[in-house]
């Protein structure tokens, strides 16, 4: 897989902690790691790639991604706080930290099964966000034994749960799904742009009618309706979470041409773009 970097552990910590403040572009690229990991965001949103699936977040999501599953998250460079920056939480947890707990406390022993035998990255929805993220909050300031102690409830609502989606799971090592997964990220950084069916096809090395056939047969969807949904999508998040104009929301979400996009949006939302940002803000 291009551009993945793999972070094994070094930490003597079973568990720890990250708080940042940092401008858009400072993220971590494309990695997997040998941890869980836990992660809020508080400002900011963009497009997420976790293992094959890839989807718009928006400030305040709450994500498990369990260790090994390729993943980054790309920041909209038009959605900040009022420091210009983003801004989230991330709890890192070995899986010896989660066998630890489990062995030596026969209270937490469900509480654990129940997180190491999922194997899907999840999104907290409901009253289970609500209070991971009062949690997580409260851990910024607290020290490492108040963390852990926070970290056990944390682990509670996990468990407890029954308000989640599946946002992504392994990527399997077959070519087929490899190639797909090389075409998401292609989406994922160049759908502002003009894209045609040959770029995408030589970048699996494929002809263009072996291609078309290839992506439909993967996803239910042609390549070019795949394309147009993912922008329109894109597009709906620059509505709700920038100032910026239809018409530059046009451009910056692939689209030459703001009749087309304004058609093209209402086709698919059943509403115009203006009207789709009234409704919603």
């Amino acid at each position: 897989m291009k551009n993945l970097k793999y972070y094994p552990s070094n930490s003597t910590e079973t568990f720890s902690f990250d708080h940042v403040h940092i401008p858009f572009d400072k993220q971590v690229p494309m990695h997997q790691q040998e941890t869980w990991e836990l992660t809020y965001i508080i400002s900011g949103s963009g497009i997420r790639v976790i293992g094959d699936v890839v989807e718009n977040f928006y400030e305040g999501e709450v994500i498990l991604i369990p260790p090994d599953i390729p993943h980054c998250w790309s920041f909209d460079k038009n959605v900040y706080d009022k420091d210009g920056k983003i801004e989230h939480i991330c709890v890192f947890l070995k899986n010896e930290f989660l066998d630890n707990l489990k062995n030596l406390f026969s209270e937490l022993n469900k509480t654990i099964s129940d997180i190491t035998n999922n194997q899907n990255a999840l999104s907290f929805l409901g009253k289970t966000q609500t209070k991971i993220q009062e949690l997580m909050k409260k851990m910024c300031s607290q020290n490492t034994i108040e963390r852990l102690s926070t970290l056990i409830l944390i682990l509670d609502q996990i468990s407890s749960s029954h308000s989640v989606n599946i946002v992504g799971n392994r990527t399997s090592e077959r070519k087929n799904e490899k190639k797909l997964h090389e075409i998401y990220m292609f989406i994922l950084s160049n759908f502002h742009r003009t894209i045609d069916l040959n770029e995408a096809a030589k970048l699996v090395g494929m002809p263009k009618s072996t291609f078309c056939l290839f992506f439909k047969k993967m996803t239910g969807k042609s390549f070019m309706t795949y394309l147009t949904d993912f922008r329109i999508e894109s597009s709906c998040q620059m509505l709700l979470k920038t100032k910026m104009s239809v018409s530059e929301i046009c451009v910056a979400s692939g689209f030459n041409d703001v009749p087309y996009y304004n058609r093209i949006f209402k086709k698919i939302k059943n509403q115009t773009p203006t009207e789709y940002r009234k409704s919603n803000s």
